[in-house]
């Protein structure tokens, strides 16, 4: 399936079935709308999905990984082979995200788009990884394009195949997460053109960078920007020229749970640039997409705002690999019981008359 085909085929969510859905949680056997967003949320569920009785308890996180050339000027408090490393942590279970996975029953599925070292593709303990790899590693964009623009495609349909592969298995809410040392870099640089704001306004500290680091890192995102003088209208040109291979996928992942018609949880920072990318394609995947949380990056709220989104949970979190997400889904499932189990007035024979 081609790009084009992918977004053709994209609808928006229902709104009739969110109206039949306000109408039922008016009549619930509570003050009106006691249960505040856990109602917005039960009821874009309805939407999305076209029933009054939607179903989220099969939940994954795709966990998509890539290496950054950016890393070589001095942006990231951590080497890069930690990538690689971490990678094979998520596939023992031992990483933030296996613990809050486990804790919701999620699935935890890993995906190498372009990380440097080879890694079998493998099912473990701690979930599975799918190899996807586009290339090992993108290109230091303060010095030349991250990658070619037929990779940056590449990057968004190796995406949203993985994400078809577990609809098509019975998915039914998809987490997006991320792995890759320098990454955050990437994301400001995509979030700084699209949005138009100043680099040093989207970009956080990532890793951990000092404040001289903070300065060079801001510096190196403003020479790529400039040295490859990315269209802010073109989702393609921006990403292949200062983005990342796992960020083009989980933008990939987004066009897929908006093609398919589900719900699709992004985490922090890099999901939030990944969802800049897909939206810049195609505006209305935002009807299908909920922010887990506001991250500790300080221009993740920017992104979040420009999307329109408003976080479920805000817990002062930067890990990234889809704990944000995950955590977020307790809520999205309670929002689901919440339409499917909790009884009108009428039902519950209780007297609504003062």
């Amino acid at each position: 399936m081609t790009l084009e085909q992918i977004i053709s085929g994209i609808e928006a969510a229902s709104k009739d079935f969110v109206a039949q859905a306000r109408s039922r949680t008016a009549k619930l056997v509570m003050p009106q709308r006691a249960l505040g967003d856990l109602h917005v949320i039960g009821e874009r569920l309805c939407g999305i999905s076209r029933t009054l009785t939607p179903s989220v308890k099969k939940k994954a996180l795709l966990v998509i990984a890539g290496d950054h050339g950016i890393v070589a000027s001095g942006v990231s408090a951590y080497p890069q082979v930690v990538t690689g490393e971490m990678v094979k942590t998520f596939l023992r279970g031992g990483a933030g995200i296996n613990v809050l996975a486990h804790q919701i029953g999620a699935q935890v599925i890993v995906m190498d788009a372009g990380i440097i070292p080879d890694i079998p593709q493998q099912t473990s303990e701690g979930g599975r990884l799918i190899v996807r790899k586009i290339a090992r590693g993108t290109g230091d964009f303060s010095k030349e394009p991250a990658m070619t623009r037929d990779q940056a495609e590449s990057a968004i349909l190796k995406g949203f195949e993985a994400a078809k592969e577990l609809f098509e298995e019975g998915l039914e809410l998809l987490g997006t997460g991320d792995m890759g040392i320098g990454n955050t870099s990437p994301s400001s640089a995509i979030g700084a053109v699209i949005i138009r704001v100043p680099v040093e306004r989207i970009t956080g500290r990532g890793t951990g960078v000092d404040d001289d680091g903070f300065q060079r890192k801001c510096e190196a995102i403003k020479r790529g920007i400039e040295l490859n003088n990315p269209n802010a209208e073109d989702p393609l040109d921006v990403l292949s020229k200062v983005g990342g291979f796992e960020i083009g996928a989980i933008a990939g992942a987004v066009l897929a749970g908006a093609f398919f018609k589900k719900p699709i949880v992004i985490d922090g920072f890099i999901s939030g640039a990944g969802a800049l990318i897909a939206h810049g394609l195609c505006p209305v995947v935002t009807d299908y997409l909920f922010a887990g949380h506001k991250s500790a990056e300080q221009g993740h709220h920017i992104m979040l705002e420009y999307l329109g989104l408003s976080p479920i949970l805000d817990l002062e979190m930067r890990l990234g690999e889809g704990t944000g997400a995950a955590l977020a889904m307790h809520v999205i499932e309670a929002a689901a019981r919440v339409m499917n189990e909790i009884l009108t007035f009428e039902e519950a024979e209780v007297s609504k008359d003062k």
